[in-house]
């Protein structure tokens, strides 16, 4: 029989499995969007005094939806390759396949007219805000149906690499949660940098377009 010593920390076997990992990232990064767009959101209906925080929330979305793209895009890749472990997975319902790539294109339109705006000249701006606010609302409907048809497996998935008990499971644990405060903290330093801009945006008159 195995004895532990005073003071030593009981040896946990770690396996690597690639698939669990992916989805683990993939649903800890969903649960930290859910809660920043659901912030971002709340300063759409008071956009004009709202404009600062508005902009950082909106800033610190981009690293955490690059690392989003990025664990769902290395899955699709996998998956049309051939891995098996991936195939064994399965993939989404046809619907839900269907509607990923729109939501990839309207999610990046929202984002780039957004960041866009902040630093286009007084001339393109009229055009800028109603490509944002067109791609924005096809955005809403799409993100809404994908949301809740991956409610379930992000609330399973998401704290998964947090729990105690869970945490040690899978090999690179670390890493993931390294990967997403890194991705919040940079996304947090882009929001306070340029958080001047939504400012002078409304300054010079662009609301008013």
């Amino acid at each position: 029989m195995l004895r532990q010593t005073v003071g030593e920390r009981p040896h946990v076997s770690r396996r690597f499995d690639g698939v669990e990992a992916n989805a683990r990232l993939t649903g800890s990064t969903a649960a930290v969007l859910l809660v920043m767009l659901a912030a971002e959101g709340l300063t759409i209906p008071f956009i004009r005094p709202l404009i600062t925080p508005h902009v950082v929330i909106g800033m610190a979305l981009v690293p955490p939806v690059l690392v989003k793209l990025g664990s769902t895009g290395y899955r699709f890749v996998r998956y049309y390759t051939g891995a098996l472990s991936y195939v064994r997975r399965g993939s989404p319902p046809a619907l839900l396949r269907l509607l990923g790539p729109f939501v990839v294109v309207l999610t990046l339109a929202v984002l780039g007219s957004g960041i866009a705006l902040l630093f286009a000249a007084l001339r393109w701006r009229a055009d800028l805000l109603l490509l944002h606010k067109a791609s924005f609302v096809l955005w809403f409907g799409a993100m809404t149906i994908h949301v809740l048809a991956h409610l379930g497996d992000t609330a399973r998935l998401a704290p998964r690499d947090w729990y105690r008990r869970s945490r040690h499971d899978i090999a690179g644990t670390g890493i993931r949660q390294w990967l997403l405060v890194a991705g919040i903290a940079a996304g947090v330093l882009l929001g306070v940098l340029f958080s001047a801009k939504g400012v002078a945006f409304f300054a010079h008159g662009g609301a008013s377009q």
